[in-house]
């Protein structure tokens, strides 16, 4: 069976992304997901994240016919999952959602078709989805290589993580190396194929497991090398000392590259995948451990920074500027910021809250139940504000002149007015 006919389920930051770039490849997709007003905005050429690039690649995919979006699953010779993968309260992965795609294609299998997770994921997981699909489909069997000769059809099944950068997706899918785990050679031929359709970076071939635990340890040293400086971070203040002054000059060493401090680490990924190889082998993962805590901590610091700041006078009002995990994107998994948001609007009822996140249009369903914070523009907030949190370093609050700020009280996270 070819690879031309492509189902992506799942159309969130890293899907859509991915399956705008496949049919504009020429490969023949159908973009599957639950969500029946994204679906019915992306068949309009509506994106649904902020994506530089993508509205274009959206509606130039759906000109030509090889791209469209529906709630329904379809028959494709190639089926890619790429749906969250959260963590249970023991930091296990949350299977729910591979599980419920799994469940969704299972029926429409006829033999020789290839499944890939791209989905992170702890190791085996992929086995797991695997054992899923084949539970559901006994009249099926798995490709490998070491497998027992048998005259049921054959399904293939790889793991191929995402490598990519929000706000870069676009340029980043065809030019980042790309890992390609199958449980068995053909499936990662298969699997390449489809990669190499799209993808100028080199396509590197390995097994299932380790292409799982490759992504988790990428994402892994991230995060050790960011609680490193965020652990400066509080030790400098503690000190006395300008943190960002300090690792610049660290950093003239030509064998040293501190990474920036910050309110601490969200997105789906660095915050999350670490806590997949802890529990993989808690006994000796104590370094990734203790990073994770550093960096969950950090929100903590900065909330006991801005109460600081508060003076005893009534109306104080607080601009806190971003609610994304990172710059210049409107993504909110698992964001410090929008956890720092929340807890100072629970903790400080008499303080009000000017919210300032360029990239959305109303404020995250997070916020909307106080009545001390509101969504503003960054002018409006920095006039009206005594005290600046500044939390995510976005291109709109890099423009900010040093008159603006004049007579406030600055908290700032991410040295942009050090």
């Amino acid at each position: 069976m070819d690879n031309n006919s492509v189902a992506f389920i799942g159309l969130g930051y890293i899907g859509l992304p991915t399956a705008i770039v496949m049919a504009n490849a020429g490969l023949d997709v159908t973009g599957v997901d639950i969500n029946e007003a994204n679906v019915e905005r992306i068949n309009r050429g509506e994106v649904t994240i902020v994506e530089p690039g993508l509205e274009e690649a959206l509606l130039s995919a759906i000109e030509s016919g090889r791209f469209r979006a529906t709630t329904k699953q379809v028959h494709a010779d190639c089926y890619i999952i790429a749906v969250p993968t959260p963590f249970n309260d023991d930091y296990s992965v949350d299977m729910k959602y591979i599980y419920s795609a799994a469940e969704a294609l299972a029926p429409k299998l006829e033999g020789g078709e290839l499944v890939i997770l791209e989905s992170t994921s702890p190791p085996q997981t992929t086995q797991k989805m695997a054992d899923r699909i084949l539970e559901l489909r006994p009249d099926l069997v798995a490709d490998r290589d070491d497998a027992v000769q048998t005259d049921k059809p054959v399904i293939y099944f790889a793991h191929c993580p995402e490598r990519i950068l929000p706000g870069h997706a676009l340029e980043e899918l065809k030019t980042n190396d790309r890992i390609i785990g199958g449980q068995s050679k053909v499936a990662t031929q298969r699997a390449t194929k489809i990669y190499a359709s799209f993808c100028v970076g080199e396509l590197l071939p390995t097994d299932d497991v380790t292409a799982e635990m490759a992504k988790l340890t990428e994402n892994s040293f991230r995060d050790v090398n960011i609680a490193f400086a965020n652990e400066l971070s509080l030790i400098a203040d503690n000190l006395g000392i300008n943190v960002w002054e300090l690792i610049e000059l660290a950093n003239h060493h030509p064998r040293v590259n501190i990474l920036q401090p910050g309110p601490g680490v969200g997105g789906h990924c660095i915050a999350v995948d670490p806590w997949f190889i802890v529990a993989a082998d808690p006994e000796n993962s104590k370094l990734i451990h203790t990073a994770r805590l550093v960096n969950d901590g950090k929100p903590d610091w900065v909330i006991e920074q801005a109460k600081q700041a508060i003076t005893e006078q009534e109306d104080q009002q607080l601009a806190i500027l971003g609610l994304a995990f990172k710059a210049d994107i409107d993504d909110l998994r698992e964001s410090p910021a929008l956890d720092i948001a929340t807890r100072l609007a629970e903790e400080m009822e008499g303080v009000n809250f000017l919210a300032v996140e360029p990239n959305i249009t109303e404020l995250p369903k997070r916020l909307r139940g106080f009545d001390n914070i509101e969504l503003a523009t960054v002018e409006e907030a920095i006039e009206r504000a005594d005290t600046i949190l500044l939390l995510v370093d976005h291109q709109e609050f890099k423009s900010l002149s040093q008159d603006a700020l004049r007579n406030k009280n600055v908290i700032d996270t991410k040295g942009l007015w050090r």
